[in-house]
């Protein structure tokens, strides 16, 4: 996959590509019995590769846009809490700028890229939320998410070269993989056997906890 990212570079971001490439992957032998690789779980690897080799490249990361809305030009639907209140107009909930952000879904308790910031608002408990637009996804897909619980900036994969700075007990992000999903959840390290790397990379196995369901993987 790295070889690919270095080879294809902004072209392997494009869905034409990412759903060839999940067809590749699906039909491989090593994968027998494993659910079929989605176009969005390539292109949101690629997706977080790419903008780390930028960051690498680049003294500062890309502007994202700041959020200013006007609460009376927004529309809520009937399955949405009716007890809150609208943020007065030119008020902005966050300053993004600079930041790339992923959201947590309350669908599946999975971890996504997020591409856009569509509105704000205040619940009557006071806590803030805002809708997102997931990468990969349209808008049937969008979510209110609350920003204190389920908003972070995004996750920055690691080199297998920076293995040696996760230990027992971290935070991370996990890429989990069952026969009907493969997505990202939060997890913790509850083990690590430290390995020599060689020339496949690192060699270092780690056990993970994951905290939405408590399995080990």
């Amino acid at each position: 996959m790295q070889k690919i990212l270095k080879e294809v570079g902004e072209e392997s971001l494009s869905r034409n590509f990412c759903e060839k490439l999940a067809r590749k992957f699906s039909r491989d032998t090593g994968r027998a019995g494993k659910p079929g690789m989605q176009w969005t779980q390539v292109r949101s690897w690629f997706q977080k590769k790419y903008q780390a080799c930028k960051d690498k490249a680049t003294p500062s990361p890309p502007i994202a846009p700041k959020i200013e809305v006007d609460p009376t030009d927004v529309s809520v639907s009937n399955s949405e809490p009716e007890n809150f209140s609208a943020i007065p107009k030119g008020e902005r909930l966050l300053d993004i700028s600079d930041l790339e952000f992923e959201a947590k879904s309350s669908k599946d308790g999975a971890w996504y890229d997020v591409a856009l910031f569509l509105t704000h608002r205040i619940l009557s408990s006071g806590e803030p939320e805002v809708r997102v637009r997931f990468v990969g996804f349209g808008a049937e897909e969008d979510e209110w998410v609350n920003v204190k619980k389920a908003v972070r900036e995004r996750s920055i994969p690691m080199e297998p070269s920076e293995c040696q700075k996760v230990q027992v007990g971290d935070l991370v992000l996990c890429f989990q993989e069952r026969r009907d999903q493969a997505i990202y959840y939060d997890a913790h390290v509850v083990e690590i056997k430290r390995r020599l790397h060689d020339i496949r990379g690192c060699r270092c196995l780690f056990l993970v906890r994951y905290d939405h369901d408590n399995t080990e993987g």
